[in-house]
């Protein structure tokens, strides 16, 4: 089935390029397609974090446990998450992969943001959750999440928790959501790109848009292969004193079923096992891990980086240090809550893209090559997983 999806997305790519390219009328017409398939994905997005981060927490059982095992893991897949975003985001800026296509925009791009400390740590609590939410302000979410999921953890409740059973059903059926609309991407890629390729003069457009994707791909690439074989190795032998690469060599089957499947969620049972017989304790990989696959997302962070200004360089939006700050923070963040099942960076990339106000039809190009893309950084994720499992292993035995 994966592999017949797989298909059908690249089967989506070439008919929106040979549409937007030959029939840039027909295409203009079909964009409302395209443009449905985004609203979906905004409307799953802050739902899919807030349950996800929610139920994470809840998992911990007890506040005890998040304070001695879950601290440690929340704070190690934070700062992995926060390097890889960074190495993208200097990757992106040096290589400027965007530079030489242009992008129609439709209406006003790009979103004024200046920095401030004050008022970076006044917004994190939100005057009102709701108005958060409609306004996709996801760093306040993110925060008033945590504290509710800590608040309701700290409770020495008498009963089993109802709350956490009903986080847990929504999760599930918000995944399920979540399914549908990724079914339908194929489908909404053909209507995006074609839309692009259309408003861009057709034909011609094509090849300028093909080599600017190539150099997209290539920062994404370069990107994650810093982060797994330098970054990464570095923090393992840093924190327990061995080799690296050996280790990654005991837990290569995972990486390539990670690959295989794009799920770090379907990888977890093998991650779990090799984990364990790479030397690993039972009791903290068992906890880690399940955490890892819901939380920690470094290759899907550092990829929403690169894309959020690679697309900015093809609309022409010119980036100061605040809207890259404000990038790195809602990448970072936002990879937190992206679930681990196929193309859920695609549903988190939306958040980045508002947050600095690069079109979200943007995505429909880049989705011509995610479908690669994603098991790529799928890997790097789970690589992320297992080296944090060995370095709060051995955080525990001191």
């Amino acid at each position: 089935m994966k592999g017949r999806f797989v298909l059908f997305i690249v089967s989506g790519v070439i008919v929106g390029f040979l549409f937007g390219g030959f029939l840039p009328g027909l295409s203009l017409k079909l964009s409302f397609i395209g443009e449905l398939f985004v609203n979906a994905l905004k409307m799953v997005v802050l739902p899919l974090i807030v349950v996800s981060i929610a139920n994470a927490i809840l998992n911990m059982e007890t506040i005890k446990q998040f304070q001695l095992v879950g601290l440690k893991a929340l704070f190690y897949y934070t700062m992995t998450t926060a390097l890889a975003v960074a190495t993208g985001l200097a990757v992106v800026y040096f290589l400027r992969p965007g530079v030489g296509v242009s992008f129609a925009p439709q209406g006003k791009v790009g979103k004024d943001v200046s920095f401030s400390l004050h008022d970076l740590i006044v917004s994190l609590i939100p005057q009102n959750f709701f108005k958060a939410l409609a306004e996709f302000d996801v760093l306040p979410v993110i925060v008033a999440t945590v504290l509710f999921s800590l608040a309701v953890l700290a409770v020495e409740w008498k009963e089993e928790l109802t709350v956490k059973r009903i986080l847990s059903e929504l999760d599930v059926s918000i995944l399920k959501l979540t399914d549908w609309i990724i079914g339908f991407a194929p489908l909404g890629i053909a209507s995006l790109i074609a839309a692009k390729v259309a408003a861009m003069g057709g034909a011609e457009a094509i090849l300028p848009i093909v080599k600017s994707l190539s150099k997209y791909m290539g920062a994404v690439l370069l990107g994650l292969a810093v982060h797994a074989f330098l970054t990464l190795p570095l923090i393992y032998l840093i924190f327990v004193g061995k080799n690296p690469y050996e280790y990654i060599g005991k837990v290569k089957e995972v990486l390539i079923t990670a690959f295989a499947t794009a799920s770090s969620s379907a990888t977890l049972p093998v991650t779990m096992k090799r984990v364990i017989e790479a030397g690993v304790r039972r009791e903290v990989a068992e906890f880690v891990l399940p955490l890892g696959a819901t939380v920690n997302m470094d290759g899907t962070a550092l990829y929403e980086a690169v894309a959020a200004v690679f697309l900015a360089q093809c609309y022409g939006i010119d980036l100061g240090f605040s809207q890259y700050l404000t990038i790195f923070f809602t990448a970072t963040l936002a990879a937190v809550g992206a679930a681990g099942i196929p193309e859920a960076g695609l549903v988190t990339m939306v958040l980045v893209l508002e947050s600095v106000g690069i079109p979200t039809e943007g995505i429909g190009i880049i989705l011509a090559v995610d479908w690669f893309l994603d098991r790529c950084r799928t890997a790097v994720n789970v690589l992320g997983d297992t080296i944090g499992a060995a370095v709060i292993a051995k955080k525990m035995e001191v």
